[in-house]
């Protein structure tokens, strides 16, 4: 028996590892039908076994332990640039994969509290458990709503334009049902399975229709040709700018290099995240001099930079500020998404005690702004509305706004705390899925990372490939009528969940399926 509950689970988390083989940057999507379908009949052969029902936890929790431990190892680079972290890097490949893990481990375990007695009805169940559990998983505590199942098809942009319509987690729905499906095909012979599978089939190839004639339409909108064009910067200046004291000069020297400003172009310069090491918002106009030697009136800039608030208590934002040429703060957003551990400490009262930090300050924990403004950029007859993200923020599907009036998505990012990992290749994956979603243009501005300029329909049109520097200039942009998704959100994806409760209860009714 111990070598049996060996093998299974060698199995299950091979079955996991192999599934991350599906994601950015390598997308083997076709590796999803193999590895979903053998585990869905691991578990239905197991339930006809009549197992312990605590047991079907465990399945689940090895599967998703050698999914997230291959495909989120990245994060722990994160604690090799400060001495104080290094000895977290042990815990941090286990304990993340291990927490996370436990959501597919509930997966598992509802399945069996809630299996139908039909295979199909159950093939239903666990597609609905399995994507409900995972929008939980991007929506509690803060959210950590990486590496879902859906981007596998990131590569795929005539199938991924339906996330106009259903969104990220209604596709992640439909993901993980059309994966599984070709378990039906050898989980009896009744004519309902092939059906079944058929129809996923017939509604994948549909998917595409769809998405070649989106792309048709969007093709033949006009064209707005903007009075500023936007130039998004990539750049790769080391973190060492935090703990080596790094003169500011320099950097911004350099950005001003890859910026390549010309006095006569209207530009609105979008620098990446927190590029500029141990200075504040109010105190960037120390160094308007330099700036003045490069940058004309017709000049703006973006960029992420710390700012703080010092009337009641002394309170660290990581803020998305807009500023003139003469380097006057304009507008400003405070980022409300922080990143546990990374911008904020959880417990930091007993964990500073203990001598940890967060990792990206060298004070106290950032605070949370208190919501997502419009930055807005008015000057003479031109007038744009940015909806500002930082870092990852972008990765959280229909919670990125409530106010819907603004032109485009900027969003700033430091992907250098991941190093040459896959991590920042999944990061960039998720400003497609928000671009398609939202039917706006992304701008991506990036130090250590992809910056890049995405169209409604998610191609690239222009960008600064990872471990390069330059700039991608949008001038023009072709407009498209709000999505279903941007009008509605993820209803949509509650509207998907009762059409599944309904297949359950209507596919257990039928009398002449057996399990």
């Amino acid at each position: 028996m111990k070598i049996k509950a060996y093998i299974e689970s060698v199995f299950l988390i091979s079955l996991g590892i192999f599934t991350s083989l599906s994601l950015p940057p390598l997308n083997y999507l076709i590796i999803n039908f193999f590895t979903f379908s053998l585990f869905f009949i691991f578990l239905i052969n197991k339930a006809n076994q009549h197992r312990i029902k605590k047991f079907f936890f465990l399945y689940g929790w090895l599967f998703g332990l050698g999914y997230f431990g291959s495909n989120l190892y990245w994060i722990s680079i994160s604690l090799t640039f400060d001495q104080n972290f290094k000895f977290l890097i042990p815990y941090t490949l286990i304990l993340i994969p291990a927490f996370l893990s436990i959501f597919y481990g509930v997966i598992s375990f509802f399945f069996i509290i809630l299996k139908p007695s039909k295979v199909i009805s159950s093939f239903f169940s666990f597609s609905l458990i399995f994507g409900i559990l995972e929008f939980v998983r991007g929506s509690i505590l803060t959210g950590f709503p990486w590496n879902l199942i859906a981007y596998s098809f990131s590569s795929q942009l005539e199938i991924l334009s339906v996330t106009s319509i259903i969104g990220t987690y209604g596709f992640n729905l439909f993901c993980i049902t059309l994966f599984t499906s070709p378990s039906l095909l050898f989980l009896g012979k009744l004519k309902y399975n092939k059906i079944i599978f058929g129809f996923f089939i017939f509604l994948t190839i549909s998917f595409y229709v769809y998405g070649n004639s989106y792309k048709d339409t969007f093709s033949k909108t006009l064209v707005k040709d903007y009075d500023y064009k936007l130039r998004v910067i990539g750049s790769n200046i080391g973190l060492k700018r935090f703990y080596e004291n790094t003169d500011i000069t320099s950097v911004l020297q350099e950005l001003i290099k890859i910026s390549n400003p010309e006095a006569s172009d209207k530009t609105i310069f979008v620098w990446p995240e927190g590029i500029l090491p141990d200075i504040y918002q109010d105190e960037l106009i120390q160094y308007s001099g330099l700036f003045n030697e490069k940058f004309s009136k017709n000049h703006f800039f973006i960029l992420g930079i710390n700012s703080r608030d010092t009337s009641k208590r002394i309170d660290f934002f990581n803020s998305f500020s807009l500023y003139d040429n003469e380097l006057n703060l304009l507008d400003s957003y405070n980022k409300i998404k922080l990143v546990p551990f990374g911008e904020f400490l959880p417990f930091e009262k007993i964990l500073r005690s203990l001598g940890l930090k967060s990792l990206t300050n060298n004070y106290q924990s950032f605070s949370k702004g208190n919501e997502r403004n419009i930055i807005k950029i008015n000057k003479g007859e031109f007038s744009l509305k940015i909806l500002p993200l930082i870092c990852y923020e972008i990765i959280y599907s229909g919670e990125l706004f409530d106010n819907s009036n603004f032109d485009l998505i900027i969003n700033i990012s430091e992907d250098g705390w991941f190093g040459q990992s896959i991590g920042p290749k999944q990061h960039f994956a998720h400003s497609i899925f928000r671009a398609i979603e939202s039917g706006k243009y992304v701008l991506r501005s990036a130090n250590n990372g992809i910056a890049a300029i995405i169209n409604p329909l998610g191609e690239i049109q222009e960008s600064v490939k990872f471990g390069q520097s330059g700039y991608a200039d949008l001038k023009d942009v072709k407009k498209i009528q709000p999505t279903i998704f941007f009008k509605y959100g993820n209803k949509v994806f509650g509207l998907l969940i009762l059409l599944y409760i309904l297949f359950i209860f209507s596919f257990n009714k039928i009398n002449n399926e057996r399990s």
